[in-house]
This record gives C-alpha cells, structure tokens and sequence, in this order.
C-alpha cells in the first residue's frame, strides 16, 4: 500500500515536472515566433520605405532634368534677346549717324552755295584771279577725300577699306572741319572688329580735343559700352552717367541709361 502511495506519489510528480518543463519550453519558443513575425514586418516597412525613397529620387531628377531644360531655354532666349538688342542699337545708331551726315552735308552744300556766290560777284567787279582764291585746292582735296572715305561706308559698305582710308585723311588733315567725324567713324569702325584699345583711341580723341563736336556724346556713350566690354563696370558706369548729365536732350542719353539699367 505505500510502495502504491509512493509510485503514484512519484508519478504525480513526474507529470508535474514534464508540464513545467513543457510549459517553460513553450514559454520559451514564443517570443522566437513574434520575433520572426516582427523582422517580417520590419522588413515590409523598409521595403515601403525604400520604394518611397525610390520615387522621391525619381521624381527630383525628374525635376532637376525640367529646370535645367528651362534654365537652357531661358539662356537661350536672353542670347536671342540679347542679339536683338545689339541690331536693334546697331541701327539706330546707324539712322543717327546717317541723320547727322545728311546735316552735315547739307550744312556744307549751304556753305560751298554762299562760297560760290561771293566769288561770282566778286569776279563780276574784280579780276579773275580773285575767283580762284576762294576754292583752294586743298579744301577740294580735303572734302574729296572725306567723301570718298565715308562713301565706302555708307555706299560700297567696304569696311576694311574704309579704316587706311580715314586714317589717311586724319594724317593729311588733322585740323580739318571733318576731323571729329573722321575719328569717330575709324573708332567705329574699329570697335566693329573689336579692336578695343584702338577704338578706345580714336573715342577718346572726340571726347578729349572735341568738345562742341554733334559726335561726343555718341563717342562717350562708345567709351562706355568699350568699358563693360572690357569687364569694367565701374568706368562704363561713369561714362554712361556723363552722357546722361551733359547731354540730357541727345538720343545717346536713352541708350546711356538702358545699359546703365543692365549694369
């Protein structure tokens, strides 16, 4: 009867003992499965996480690839904006100096027409020789060769021809009545080829020995434009405020003040 108790005893006890340590190694196998279940979860999220990073990078080259397309065509328009602006000043400065030519011109014809006839009357009451003395073959020399020099700009348009031809003229006749036109046509002349120092030259002597010349605001205003080509800003600043200041009425004003906009 004990030996009954106490196997039933042991038995018991054994059962027990085999529960707990079934139930702890249940215990202890759980947490193993939430922890798979979560890296499962954790690896969905990154997934998600890095399609999104995927599309954000998509979508900002995209975006990059539109502003740089854009930024291009913004170039591209200010260049054509740029291009139409320097024919447009061209001729505009071009109709200024062909006005100013046609004036002068006519300025002279006026002065050659009263010339012509004071020596006619003169020569009705006083000998022929008088008659000569007024038309000196210099002067006819010297408007010849101004003609023929501005002839080859204005007509025949041969330019690297009309550069020998006005320095001839200014050699032959520095103290000539053409002489400010004379330097500032070879300084544009020269500024159209871009010879910059030699144009500078030529502006500075209008704007320098000149002063009551029809042709020194335009030569100051050239200065300028010389001076930001070169990269310098400060002096083009200055000369375009001088054509501004002294020459308020001329048509180089409006053009002074649309670069200095621009600076």
């Amino acid at each position: 009867m004990a030996n009954s108790i106490i196997r039933h005893t042991i038995k018991r006890g054994v059962t027990v003992c085999v529960a707990l340590a079934v139930s702890a190694g249940a215990a202890a196998q759980a947490p193993v499965y939430d922890v798979n279940g979560s890296d499962r979860e954790l690896e969905k999220r990154i997934a998600v996480l890095e399609r999104m990073v995927d599309s954000r990078t998509e979508m900002q080259h995209r975006l990059q690839e539109q502003i740089d397309t854009m930024q291009n065509e913004v170039d591209q328009l200010r260049g054509a904006l740029e291009v139409n602006t320097n024919k447009l000043e061209k001729v505009l400065e071009r109709q200024r100096e062909l006005y100013l030519e046609i004036d002068k011109r006519v300025e002279a014809l006026k002065q050659n027409g009263i010339t012509s006839s004071s020596s006619q009357s003169s020569s009705q009451v006083s000998q022929p020789a008088q008659s000569q003395q007024t038309s000196s073959p210099a002067s006819q020399d010297e408007s010849a060769a101004y003609d023929n020099a501005v002839n080859l700009i204005l007509k025949s348009r041969e330019y690297d021809k009309a550069i020998p031809a006005f320095q001839s003229f200014i050699q032959r006749f520095p103290n000539s009545e053409f002489a400010p036109n004379a330097h500032y046509w070879l300084g544009q002349l020269l500024f159209n080829k871009q010879a910059w120092g030699d144009a500078e030259e030529q502006f500075q002597i209008v704007a320098n020995r000149f002063s009551d010349s029809t042709k020194r605001p335009d030569a100051i205003l050239k200065l300028g434009v010389i001076a930001e080509r070169q990269g310098n800003k400060g002096s083009a600043r200055e000369y375009f405020e001088q054509v501004v200041s002294q020459y308020p009425n001329s048509s180089a004003r409006k053009l002074a003040e649309s670069r200095l906009s621009g600076l």
